[in-house]
């Protein structure tokens, strides 16, 4: 058996959030087998993992697919490990019941102008909208204040368990951008991915890819302990709450993209340089 010191080194990065953290439980908790590989963690915001991307440090790296379309000649994408929203997904909230079209004239507090959810809304828009970027965790509380540094802001774009706890601040959802996708295209929204640094190598590559798809698996095979591991992420959610979060990100998409989520990942790409938001077509790049 290899020593640590003998095995290749793969940097992982992905969110503090539940659905990544069940996702890589077992690379974590080394509860399976890595052979050649030694895995290490770094628990990072999206947006700054999607920033940190561009100078390639990291072998794996959870990314939005959004940031994956500058990225492309750096990483592809695993096969696993997919976000997808299968009409469900960011959600636009506000203090009041407005439409939609009233939000092109908002400032918007946004968790990064490279996430999908960004990505998602300035389509979903029309326009490219006035915005603050916010940290993630922080953009409820923002709207609910009605202000931002100084700078009044009248709506915000939420990821992650905000999805389920918005109502607890007397906010109003204005869009659910899941579900407005899927009335456009009857396609699910893909938010996220895996990347896998392009030079390690198909050999690597595919190895690599395949040791985060038995986390996955793992982990849907043994929720509870994943589970519990994951409620260390959830930021006041409940057990019940966090296992419906989990259910909602970590599921048979996750598994493999399949011929319908690799679909949806072209058709956003496409979709998004149509807009003007994407600087140029990417044709998406799937290991294993």
């Amino acid at each position: 058996m290899l020593s640590d010191s003998d095995k290749t080194l793969i940097r992982v990065g992905h969110s503090p959030d539940p659905d990544d953290a069940f996702m890589f439980y077992a690379l974590a908790k080394e509860t399976i087998e890595t052979g050649d590989y030694l895995f290490t963690h770094e628990l990072v915001d999206i947006e700054t993992l999607n920033r940190r991307a561009f100078e390639a440090e990291l072998e794996l790296t959870a990314l939005s697919l959004h940031a994956y379309a500058h990225l492309a000649d750096k990483y592809a994408i695993c096969a696993c490990g997919a976000s997808m929203g299968d009409q469900y997904g960011p959600m636009v909230v506000a203090r009041e019941k407005v439409a939609i079209e009233d939000c092109k004239s908002y400032t918007i507090a946004v968790p990064g102008t490279l996430t999908t959810a960004y990505l998602a809304l300035r389509m979903c828009l029309g326009v490219d909208f006035d915005h603050v970027v916010v940290p993630f965790d922080e953009i409820l509380n923002v709207v609910e204040a009605g202000e931002y540094e100084g700078q009044a802001v009248q709506a915000g774009l939420i990821i992650h368990e905000g999805q389920l706890t918005y109502g607890s601040q007397n906010l109003e959802l204005i869009v659910d951008l899941g579900q407005w996708w899927y009335e456009e295209t009857e396609l699910p929204l893909p938010l996220g991915c895996n990347g896998i640094r392009k030079d390690l190598g198909q050999p690597v590559m595919d190895e690599v890819t395949a040791l985060l798809k038995q986390s996955i698996v793992h982990g849907l095979e043994n929720r509870a302990p994943a589970l519990d591991y994951a409620l260390g992420y959830g930021r006041g959610l409940d057990r019940s709450m966090a296992d419906e979060f989990v259910g909602m990100y970590v599921n048979d998409w996750t598994i493999d993209f399949g011929e319908k989520g690799r679909e949806a990942v072209a058709l956003l790409l496409r979709k998004g340089y149509e807009a003007g938001v994407i600087p140029e077509l990417i044709e998406p790049e799937f290991i294993g």
